[in-house]
This record gives C-alpha cells, structure tokens and sequence, in this order.
C-alpha cells in the first residue's frame, strides 16, 4: 500500500464563485455558459436537480430556463482564476506537498500526519472561511482511490464533504457504490470496451489482472487498475512543467468577413499567447495560424484553413510574433466567407535563455525584452489590454459575447463590491 494522499474539488466552482458575491442567487438554479453565451458548462445543484446537463445549448433552452427562473452567467475568468488561487494559497497551509491539478482541484500529500480525516476536515473549513467557496476532499492511499473517495464525500450527505478510505474494505464499499464511468480515466469510449471483456463495475476493473489490461489497451489503463489496487503509479507534481505548445483561440461575437477585423483579431490573439509564454520564461520558434467558419450553420460557405510559420529564429517579442501571424493570416484569408473563428498556436517552446544566436540572426535584444517585461506588468497591475497594439483594433466588433458577465469583484478596482 502506499502513502495518503487527499484530493481538494472545489464544489460546483464557477457558480460557487458567483454566489460568492452575489447571495442572492443562494438557493436558485444557477448556470454559467462557455465563451460566447454558447452553451452550459458549469450548474448548482438546483440547476442539476432541474435536469439541466452539460453542454446545453443556450439558444436553444432559453426559453425554457426564464421559465424556471435559471440564473444565467457568461464565464467570468478573471474572477475564477483569482479565487481559484486563494484557494490553493489556503491549502498550501496545510501540506508542504502540494499538487494544483485544475483549477478548480488540487492533490495533497498527507504522510506524516497522525489523523489525516481531521486534519482534511480542519482544512476544509479554513477554506470556506477564508475564500467562502465550499470543497469536498477525499483521501486515500494512491490519487485514483482519493479521488473515488472524493467522490463518495460529494455524493454521501453524512460525509461532511470529506471521506477517508484507509484500506480495502472502505474501498471495496466506496467501489461497490459507483459506475464503471465513474472512475477516473474511465470515458464513454472505453466503458463498453471493459464491457465487452466482461468488466462491467468499478470492482471488476479493480481485480482485473493488470499485465492482461496493458496488452488489450494500454500502459496508462494498466496504471488505473493498479492504483486501484492500491499500488501508487501516479506521484504528485509540485513543478508544474513548461507547456509543449501555447494556444489562444476564440470564437467571434458575430459572423467576420473583412481581412483587417480578422487581423485585429488574431493580433490580440497573439499577444495573449505571447504573454502566457514570457510568464513561462519560453520562446518560440514556429507558429501556426488557424481560421474556419461555422460549422453549425450548413447554409453558409465552409472553409478552414491553418498556415504554419517558422521563425528565423526563436522569440518571445510579441512584435515580431504578430508580424508572423498576420503573414500566415494573409496566405490563408480567402474572401466571400462568413469565419466564425481564428487563433493561434506556439509550437517548439523553449526557454527563453537557451535561444542561439549566429552571425546573421541573433536573439531578443535587451532593450526589447524590458519592454515586454514593462507591458506585462502594467496589464498585470492595471487589467488586461490596458497596454497594448494599435493594430489589436479598439471597439473590436468581434470580441465574444458576454451578455451576462458579472463584475471581477477581486481584480478590477472599478468593480469592487458595492456595500
């Protein structure tokens, strides 16, 4: 058996984070829709009760959620990360062994402690009072079981939102209790697979001899069982490891057709990537640009298209990674279609002192990189975009729909809240 370790969910988060300022949607079926008012992407638990599911399209189920009294949001970034990031600060508190795994979802490492279960719960209420958003925490002895038993903490009422399964029996209840879907790693495709094999239940899987699960599928299913079993496969990530690849893509608020509303476009595009990867301390030395229309909507043209671009040499200038995009942007731009989309995508990321120079091409001057220092800060301090390209465009017609954002109560001081 291994060691403990204890899985923090934050509960149904973005809403948690809305009614965190807002009390009056205490009690009502809240929903927060992805980029662009699309679809639903996060519910309360009286919008779950209403049968209201994943990926509901708001279009098409507006009607129906005025009718119920649904409280509507659009994705509040600003304001999640930066609760998402009090909340981890919280829970640094409590382990020196602190993995973030999402933002709403963190591992901790629990060796040494005498009584894990009430140092969880202890924990547990720091964080609703310090953050006021409300989390469940599982433990156990490997990170699959901690999170079969944070799930059972969710789902038990007379948990008190933490469940602690020390051995194989706990397990065996917990397991006994779930759906093969249910367990992580487990999707849609691969239930019926396990099926087929006559592994139909999570305690199946578990007994399943696991050199057998890694000829039939795979190393990473062979791990799952495993840890099942209670043997750890999978450590805690403390470092969180430089990104392969930096994409920044969004959907427009209305259909684009003219060259310059897409180059504003991917030129604001570029400089948030830009600047994800400076936070990093990565260059990058080919980037590639992506366009396409509205698949959703049969009656117009389609067309999609990307262009890769490769660097003389490696950067994190947003000036010279804009001058790249729009290059690729003007190969691929075809008029006469209705785009729905473009973004960009950094490839063969690299960090940023590593870049060589020769005799003809020779890295970021200094000069430079204070200058991309100074405007990162100043966004930083004083809220995104607030330095930025003229080329970016300054009413942007394009940008997303957010009909039913709500104020960044934690970082935009015009939009502090109002007592």
């Amino acid at each position: 058996m291994g060691g403990t370790v204890a899985l923090v969910d934050c509960n149904n988060f973005y809403a948690s984070c809305e009614r965190l300022f807002q009390p009056r949607l205490q009690g009502k079926p809240v929903v927060v829709l992805s980029n662009n008012d699309g679809c639903v992407i996060a519910r309360s638990n009286e919008a779950k009760a209403l049968g209201i599911v994943m990926g509901d399209a708001w279009h098409l189920r507006r009607a129906e959620f005025e009718r119920w009294g649904v409280q509507v949001r659009s994705s509040n970034y600003t304001l999640y990360g930066d609760l998402s990031a009090r909340v981890m600060r919280v829970l640094g508190d409590f382990t020196p062994d602190l993995e973030v795994y999402s933002i709403d979802e963190a591992f901790l490492g629990l060796d040494g402690f005498a009584d894990p279960e009430n140092h969880a719960r202890a924990l547990r209420e720091s964080v609703g009072r310090r953050t006021g958003i409300p989390v469940c925490v599982g433990i156990s002895t490997t990170k699959t079981l901690a999170k079969v038993a944070n799930r059972t903490a969710k789902k038990d009422p007379y948990s008190g939102g933490v469940c602690y399964l020390p051995d194989e029996a706990s397990q065996t209840a917990a397991l006994g209790k779930m759906e093969l879907g249910d367990v992580w790693g487990i999707g849609r495709r691969l239930a019926p697979r396990l099926a087929a094999l006559g592994i139909t239940c999570p305690l199946k899987l578990r007994d399943a001899d696991p050199t057998r699960i890694r000829e039939r599928f795979n190393v990473v299913l062979q791990r799952t069982v495993l840890e099942l079993q209670g043997t750890p496969c999978l450590d805690l990530e403390q470092d969180s490891p430089d990104s392969k690849t930096i994409c920044c893509s969004r959907s427009f608020g209305r259909a684009v057709e003219g060259f310059d509303e897409l180059a504003e476009a991917l030129t604001a595009y570029t400089s948030y990537a830009a600047q994800k990867m400076r936070a990093q301390g990565l260059a990058t030395a080919a980037v590639v640009v992506m366009l396409t229309t509205n698949r959703h909507k049969p009656e117009d043209a389609q067309y999609y298209a990307t262009r890769h671009v490769r660097l003389t040499i490696g950067t994190s200038d947003t000036a010279r990674l804009i001058r790249a995009a729009l290059w690729g942007l003007r190969g691929i731009y075809k008029q006469g279609f209705r785009y729905k989309k473009c973004g960009i995508l950094l490839l063969d990321l690299h960090p940023a002192q590593d870049v060589q120079g020769s005799l003809f091409l020779r890295p970021d001057r200094p000069e430079r990189s204070a200058l991309m220092q100074a405007m990162d800060a100043l966004n930083a301090r004083y809220g995104r975009d607030r330095v930025r390209y003229a080329c970016s465009g300054q009413d942007r017609p394009w940008k997303l729909r957010a009909e039913y954002l709500s104020q960044r109560y934690t970082t935009r001081w015009g939009e502090l809240l109002h007592v």
